[in-house]
């Protein structure tokens, strides 16, 4: 089965940006592909505890909720451990479905044929 890595770079700084991916990790979830948010930069704040929670860009679905539905549709939400680490988020600050992930595990991903799709 395909897999599809899905990156974020915002958080609140970009509610749109921060919107988006996860709109389209849902479709791939729900639709029973092996989905994945990437999440990287300010992105990775989504990955904790309560973050997502005001997040909202007009015209869009919640994030929260979005979120929620993502991960209960299988989907998985990566935190990239390289941003966490300088922004002191730990594991135990993260919300269901969520983990930190280093690169060699992202790597791991697309060089085995998942497909990355980022949205600048």
């Amino acid at each position: 089965m395909p897999k599809l890595i899905f990156n974020c770079t915002h958080g609140r700084d970009d509610a749109e940006r921060a919107t988006l991916p996860f709109i389209a990790a849902n479709v791939a979830a729900v639709s029973g592909q092996v989905a994945y948010v990437l999440l990287t930069v300010e992105g990775v704040w989504l990955a904790t505890n309560g973050y997502a929670d005001d997040i909202h860009f007009e015209g869009m679905p919640e994030l929260r909720p979005l979120i929620d539905e993502f991960v209960d549709s299988g989907g998985a939400v990566w935190a990239c451990g390289a941003c966490t680490k300088p922004r002191g988020i730990t594991e135990d600050q993260l919300r269901k479905g969520a983990q930190i992930v280093g690169a060699a595990m992202v790597v791991e991903e697309i060089a085995g044929g998942a497909q990355h799709i980022s949205f600048a």
